[in-house]
């Protein structure tokens, strides 16, 4: 694939995501909003991928929204209908309700800066691993603006009410250390060793586990987050494992393991998953 604003690269099944505006710390324009859409199509679409990786190219992850446009940056009814169509609607918001719908496992490597909607595109993707020289921070109150990217809905269900709320109501850019004491990320690594570390991380779901399995298991977790119940749990668990239960690749899962071999599953999330996927009411803007 060829964009603008990324970089799109798939290596033994794993796509790496490189936001590639380094001249402008990586920051988000209509362009990458459009494009990580785009992109995320194409990697569910791939059967080849079975991993994504996003990160940034140069010195920052993403450095926020582009502020070229000075005070007016944030006011809509001086911008163009850029966000594919619906100028009402928030364009970090579609990225990240994109990412939540993802068939494929997402992995953050933070590499530097990561403010405004660089760190909240971040939030429903599933792993952040981090630079230590990388920074965070939700600076919305510090710029007279709200949160956005759905950040409101996945942020405190990540870090907690409390520390979301102080991280959000200050404003503040903190490090990576304190980033990792609040949940944000899973791990910290020096500079060089922050992508090997991803790639290690994302072979290891690529290389051995069924990608209907990991399609499933990904949306059934982060469907239950808003679940009122577990047993709104009990009821998807039910069909899930009961179709997969009987499939392909749990055959091969059981007889690779008493074999003592690699599995070989077959499966594909391009074609073999169940009917009753997606399970949930498609939920629409208005």
């Amino acid at each position: 694939m060829s964009y603008e604003t990324l970089k799109y690269e798939v290596e033994d099944n794993i796509l790496t995501l490189t936001l590639h505006r380094p001249e402008r710390m990586n920051a988000f324009t209509a362009a990458m909003m459009r494009e990580l859409i785009d992109a995320f199509d194409h990697a569910d679409a791939d059967d080849d991928v079975r991993a994504v990786i996003v990160t940034g190219e140069g010195k920052a992850f993403c450095a926020g929204a582009d502020l070229e446009k000075g005070g007016d940056t944030f006011d809509r009814s001086k911008r163009a209908e850029e966000a594919l169509g619906n100028r009402d609607r928030d364009g970090g918001g579609m990225v990240s309700l994109r990412i939540y719908e993802s068939k494929k496992p997402v992995i953050a490597a933070v590499n530097g800066a990561a403010v405004g909607v660089g760190i909240t595109m971040q939030l429903p993707m599933d792993i952040r691993l981090a630079s230590k020289k990388a920074r965070f921070g939700f600076v919305f109150a510090q710029r007279g603006i709200t949160m956005e990217a759905c950040s409101s809905w996945f942020l405190p269900r990540l870090v907690g009410m409390q520390q979301a709320a102080e991280w959000v109501y200050t404003g503040r850019v903190f490090d990576a250390e304190e980033a990792l004491r609040g949940g944000l990320v899973r791990s910290l690594h020096e500079p060089d060793e922050l992508m090997p570390a991803a790639r290690r991380l994302a072979g290891e779901i690529a290389g051995k586990t069924s990608a209907i399995s990991v399609a499933l298991n990904r949306q059934m977790m982060w469907r239950m987050l808003g679940a009122d119940h577990p047993m709104e749990a009990h009821k998807i668990d039910s069909r899930a494992i009961g179709f997969m239960g009987q499939s392909a690749d749990a055959r091969e899962g059981v007889e690779s393991f008493l074999e003592k071999r690699p599995a070989r599953f077959t499966m594909k999330p391009s074609r073999d998953l169940p009917d009753f996927y997606p399970w949930w009411e498609e939920r629409k803007f208005s």
